[in-house]
Protein backbone atom coordinates (compact mmCIF):
# COMPACT_ATOMS: atom_id res chain seq x y z
CA UNK A 1 0.00 0.00 0.00
CA UNK A 2 1.43 3.27 -1.25
CA UNK A 3 1.28 6.05 1.34
CA UNK A 4 0.33 9.56 0.17
CA UNK A 5 1.32 12.94 2.32
CA UNK A 6 1.47 16.65 1.34
CA UNK A 7 3.62 19.64 3.67
CA UNK A 8 4.37 22.48 2.98
CA UNK A 9 8.33 23.60 2.91
CA UNK A 10 10.46 26.92 1.69
CA UNK A 11 11.89 25.70 -1.43
CA UNK A 12 15.75 25.37 -1.00
CA UNK A 13 17.97 24.45 -3.81
CA UNK A 14 19.59 21.76 -1.63
CA UNK A 15 16.76 19.53 -1.62
CA UNK A 16 17.48 16.84 0.99
CA UNK A 17 18.14 19.96 3.74
CA UNK A 18 14.28 20.67 3.28
CA UNK A 19 12.91 19.17 7.12
CA UNK A 20 10.06 17.03 5.53
CA UNK A 21 12.17 15.64 2.52
CA UNK A 22 15.68 14.86 5.36
CA UNK A 23 12.67 12.82 7.24
CA UNK A 24 11.46 10.93 3.70
CA UNK A 25 14.70 10.71 3.36
CA UNK A 26 16.04 8.91 6.90
CA UNK A 27 12.74 6.93 6.94
CA UNK A 28 13.45 4.94 3.62
CA UNK A 29 17.20 4.46 4.00
CA UNK A 30 17.26 3.16 7.70
CA UNK A 31 19.74 0.33 8.31
CA UNK A 32 20.71 0.72 4.51
CA UNK A 33 24.71 0.21 4.61
CA UNK A 34 25.57 1.61 0.56
CA UNK A 35 23.93 4.37 -0.58
CA UNK A 36 24.47 6.20 -3.88
CA UNK A 37 23.58 9.99 -4.78
CA UNK A 38 24.66 10.30 -8.36
CA UNK A 39 23.59 14.13 -8.27
CA UNK A 40 24.65 14.63 -4.35
CA UNK A 41 25.89 18.57 -4.43
CA UNK A 42 27.55 18.93 -0.75
CA UNK A 43 24.63 16.41 0.88
CA UNK A 44 26.70 13.60 2.25
CA UNK A 45 23.43 11.81 2.78
CA UNK A 46 24.78 8.79 0.73
CA UNK A 47 28.44 7.03 1.44
CA UNK A 48 29.37 7.20 -2.25
CA UNK A 49 28.24 10.59 -3.92
CA UNK A 50 29.20 12.35 -7.36
CA UNK A 51 28.56 15.79 -8.46
CA UNK A 52 29.59 17.22 -11.68
CA UNK A 53 30.84 20.47 -9.51
CA UNK A 54 34.74 20.05 -8.81
CA UNK A 55 34.09 22.49 -5.91
CA UNK A 56 31.53 20.32 -4.03
CA UNK A 57 31.89 18.04 -1.24
CA UNK A 58 31.29 14.85 -3.35
CA UNK A 59 33.34 11.97 -3.69
CA UNK A 60 33.47 11.96 -7.32
CA UNK A 61 33.00 14.62 -9.89
CA UNK A 62 31.64 12.93 -13.19
CA UNK A 63 28.36 12.71 -15.26
CA UNK A 64 26.15 11.24 -13.58
CA UNK A 65 25.46 8.43 -16.43
CA UNK A 66 29.42 8.03 -16.21
CA UNK A 67 29.54 8.02 -12.43
CA UNK A 68 26.61 5.08 -12.29
CA UNK A 69 28.18 3.38 -15.38
CA UNK A 70 31.45 3.07 -13.19
CA UNK A 71 29.52 1.95 -10.09
CA UNK A 72 27.73 -0.85 -12.36
CA UNK A 73 30.92 -1.85 -13.91
CA UNK A 74 33.21 -2.12 -10.67
CA UNK A 75 29.97 -4.92 -9.64
CA UNK A 76 29.00 -2.08 -6.69
CA UNK A 77 25.25 -2.68 -5.24
CA UNK A 78 22.61 -0.45 -3.51
CA UNK A 79 20.74 -0.62 -0.55
CA UNK A 80 19.36 2.72 -1.32
CA UNK A 81 19.92 5.43 -4.39
CA UNK A 82 19.16 9.04 -3.93
CA UNK A 83 17.89 10.33 -7.63
CA UNK A 84 17.31 14.48 -7.54
CA UNK A 85 18.78 14.97 -11.03
CA UNK A 86 18.29 18.90 -12.23
CA UNK A 87 14.11 18.97 -13.32
CA UNK A 88 14.30 20.57 -16.05
CA UNK A 89 16.66 21.60 -19.24
CA UNK A 90 16.95 25.23 -17.40
CA UNK A 91 18.19 23.69 -14.43
CA UNK A 92 20.74 21.46 -16.81
CA UNK A 93 21.84 24.85 -17.88
CA UNK A 94 22.33 26.35 -14.70
CA UNK A 95 24.54 23.89 -13.18
CA UNK A 96 26.38 23.50 -16.35
CA UNK A 97 27.01 26.97 -17.03
CA UNK A 98 28.19 27.08 -13.02
CA UNK A 99 30.96 25.28 -14.28
CA UNK A 100 32.26 26.48 -17.10
CA UNK A 101 30.71 23.86 -19.07
CA UNK A 102 28.86 23.41 -22.25
CA UNK A 103 25.46 22.48 -22.26
CA UNK A 104 24.54 19.93 -25.21
CA UNK A 105 20.80 18.68 -26.76
CA UNK A 106 22.18 15.19 -25.50
CA UNK A 107 22.27 16.88 -22.01
CA UNK A 108 18.64 17.58 -21.89
CA UNK A 109 17.08 15.20 -23.75
CA UNK A 110 14.66 12.51 -22.02
CA UNK A 111 17.37 9.81 -23.53
CA UNK A 112 20.30 10.88 -20.16
CA UNK A 113 17.07 10.28 -17.52
CA UNK A 114 16.07 6.89 -19.53
CA UNK A 115 19.85 6.03 -19.15
CA UNK A 116 20.60 7.12 -15.28
CA UNK A 117 17.19 4.69 -14.55
CA UNK A 118 18.42 2.02 -16.79
CA UNK A 119 21.81 2.12 -14.95
CA UNK A 120 19.98 2.54 -11.39
CA UNK A 121 18.37 -0.65 -11.93
CA UNK A 122 21.58 -2.74 -12.60
CA UNK A 123 22.57 -1.09 -9.28
CA UNK A 124 20.02 -1.32 -6.79
CA UNK A 125 19.91 -4.62 -5.26
CA UNK A 126 16.72 -6.47 -5.33
CA UNK A 127 14.02 -4.95 -2.84
CA UNK A 128 16.51 -1.93 -2.77
CA UNK A 129 15.30 1.15 -2.32
CA UNK A 130 14.97 3.87 -5.14
CA UNK A 131 14.15 7.77 -4.00
CA UNK A 132 13.29 10.07 -6.84
CA UNK A 133 12.45 13.73 -6.65
CA UNK A 134 11.58 15.90 -8.71
CA UNK A 135 8.26 17.49 -10.80
CA UNK A 136 6.92 13.94 -11.30
CA UNK A 137 5.41 10.99 -9.71
CA UNK A 138 6.75 8.71 -12.39
CA UNK A 139 9.95 7.61 -10.18
CA UNK A 140 11.56 4.43 -11.49
CA UNK A 141 8.49 3.48 -13.32
CA UNK A 142 5.49 0.83 -13.23
CA UNK A 143 8.33 -2.46 -11.92
CA UNK A 144 9.09 -0.81 -8.93
CA UNK A 145 6.90 -0.85 -6.02
CA UNK A 146 5.49 2.69 -5.05
CA UNK A 147 6.36 2.68 -1.21
CA UNK A 148 5.30 6.48 -0.33
CA UNK A 149 4.71 9.56 -2.26
CA UNK A 150 4.87 12.90 -0.41
CA UNK A 151 4.39 16.29 -1.55
CA UNK A 152 5.95 19.28 -0.93
CA UNK A 153 4.65 22.15 -1.36
CA UNK A 154 6.79 25.44 -1.95
CA UNK A 155 4.04 28.31 -2.55
CA UNK A 156 3.78 30.93 -4.80
CA UNK A 157 4.65 30.48 -8.09
CA UNK A 158 7.27 27.63 -6.72
CA UNK A 159 6.97 24.49 -8.40
CA UNK A 160 5.80 21.46 -6.00
CA UNK A 161 8.88 18.60 -5.28
CA UNK A 162 7.13 15.79 -5.28
CA UNK A 163 8.98 12.85 -3.47
CA UNK A 164 8.58 8.96 -3.99
CA UNK A 165 10.12 6.11 -2.59
CA UNK A 166 9.77 2.80 -4.33
CA UNK A 167 11.04 -0.70 -4.01
CA UNK A 168 13.02 -2.78 -6.54
CA UNK A 169 11.48 -5.85 -7.76
CA UNK A 170 12.97 -8.77 -6.06
CA UNK A 171 14.51 -9.53 -9.61
CA UNK A 172 15.55 -7.14 -11.83
CA UNK A 173 16.27 -6.75 -15.66
CA UNK A 174 17.73 -3.89 -17.12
Amino acid sequence: MTKYSRTFAMPNGCTFSIPQIEGFISRHTAGADVIVDPFARNSRVGTITNDLNPSTDADYNMTAIDFLGMLVHDGIKADAVLYDPPYSPRQVKECYQGIGREVTQQDTQASFYREAKRLIRALVNPGGIVLSFGWSSSGMGKTFEHLEVLLVHHGGAHNDTICVAQQAPCSLFI
